[in-house]
């Protein structure tokens, strides 16, 4: 605020190797001003010598943030949630945290082991309904050699980003005149996808899946009935009317076809388990800060399969499908990941479908069948799907960032 007066911070919580912090900030922020915002740290921390932690009523802090919309409505939240409202206080700056800061930043952290990298856009709590607000990017370590190293890496990084190996070698673009998220595939570009999907199918063909092959678009009706709408509605493409007032989408996701499917004709127990798969193209109107070359887009070719099982064979065939997870990445010489396990927020079910006892079952499945491997896992509450929990593969990039590469379910 001392740089840009009349700004409002919003939060900023730590991350790997650094920080972030939000802002509404009335002016125009560049990279050209994050040597300014660093110079404003290093001039304000040696009069850090402590943080002070004060329990406050709602009243003292709606008084105190008045003048902030972002910190007025989550001290509405907190009170109305029974949360105690804290606030730390430092010479110059006094902030609603919840706390477990360093005890002396003046002596705790190195003015010379931080930096300002990079600023981006974020709708705040994540909601493009919301403002788009600034959010700006730090790195921290103890000492000036590990930043170093590590800004070091990152360019390194950089010669082996995907966006610029693509624009490089000719394998594929994504123009405005088309759309942002929409990618093309040039000749060399499609012979790689070609062969990828030529490999898929052999494997899973071999893994003891069937193929299927569904439409691009879906009357509403069917998206109402598998819950798509209206939980999944924000991330849809809007409707088109045709046959009168008839509407159709852009299917987000290939669930509701494969059901589709399965249920054309009977099926009797031996029939199970019953795996489908298809490289089925999907369409989902992500937000345009969530955008990332080919990793975050509009329109993809997803590898998604089904599988339709008794209660008994859910933990085998789930184990089964990490382990076929597993044979790719080691093919293609993915070797760190794991696994987060995706549950529903028990604060907020409202937006999720389905009854308690079928959440309290896929739940227990999913952790049996974790059991089962070896491989690192976290829990994230609030990240389940609407209609049910699910394993995420969790890939480090080459250029130090995380990916959802593939997930695995039970609904």
């Amino acid at each position: 605020r001392a740089i840009w007066p009349g700004s409002q911070n919003a939060i900023g919580p730590a991350i790997e190797n650094g920080f972030y912090q939000d802002f509404e900030i009335a002016g125009t922020v560049t990279d050209e001003d994050l040597p300014k915002i660093e110079a404003k740290i290093r001039e304000l921390l040696p009069a850090w010598t402590h943080f002070e932690k004060k329990e406050v009523t709602e009243a003292e802090a709606l008084k105190e943030f008045s003048w902030n919309t972002y910190k007025t409505e989550l001290i509405h939240e907190f009170a109305t949630g029974g949360k105690t409202i804290t606030f730390h206080n430092a010479p110059g700056l006094i902030d609603l945290c919840k706390g477990g800061h360093t005890e002396h930043p003046n002596k705790d952290i190195n003015p010379e082991a931080f930096k300002i990298v990079r600023i981006a856009g974020a709708y705040w709590r994540g909601d493009k309904n919301n403002k788009m607000l600034t959010r700006i990017y730090g790195l921290a370590f103890d000492t000036k050699q590990e930043l170093e190293a590590y800004l070091t890496m990152l360019e390194e990084a950089k010669k082996r980003d995907h966006r610029k190996l693509g624009k490089e070698l000719d394998l594929f673009s994504i123009r405005d005149e088309v759309g942002p998220g929409l990618v093309l595939w040039h000749p060399k570009g499609t012979i790689i996808k070609e062969e990828l999907e030529r490999w898929g199918k052999e494997t899973e063909r071999a893994w003891g899946y069937q193929r299927v092959s569904t439409p691009h678009i879906t009357k509403a009706d069917l998206f109402y009935t598998s819950g798509h709408l209206p939980y999944y509605k924000d991330d849809m493409y809007p409707p088109m009317k045709l046959d009168g007032d008839e509407e159709y989408f852009l299917k987000p996701m290939n669930c509701p076809h494969h059901h589709m499917v399965y249920s054309a004709r009977p099926h009797s127990y031996r029939d199970l388990p019953l795996r489908y798969a298809e490289y089925g193209s999907v369409y989902r109107y992500e937000a345009s800060g969530e955008l990332f070359g080919l990793m975050r887009v509009r329109g993809m070719t997803q590898n998604d399969s089904h599988i339709y099982c008794t209660q008994e064979q859910a933990v085998d065939e789930f184990v089964n499908v990490m382990k076929l997870h597993e044979y790719y990445y080691k093919t293609l010489g993915v070797h760190e990941y794991h696994l987060e396990l995706a549950l529903r927020d028990p604060k907020n079910t409202k937006k999720y479908h389905g009854d308690e006892s079928m959440w309290l079952l896929a739940e227990k499945l999913m952790r049996e069948a974790v059991a089962r491997t070896d491989i690192p896992m976290v829990e994230e509450i609030g990240s389940a799907a609407f209609y049910g929990p699910k394993i995420d593969f969790i890939i480090h990039s080459s250029i130090g960032r995380e990916f959802a590469i593939s997930t695995n379910q039970i609904d």
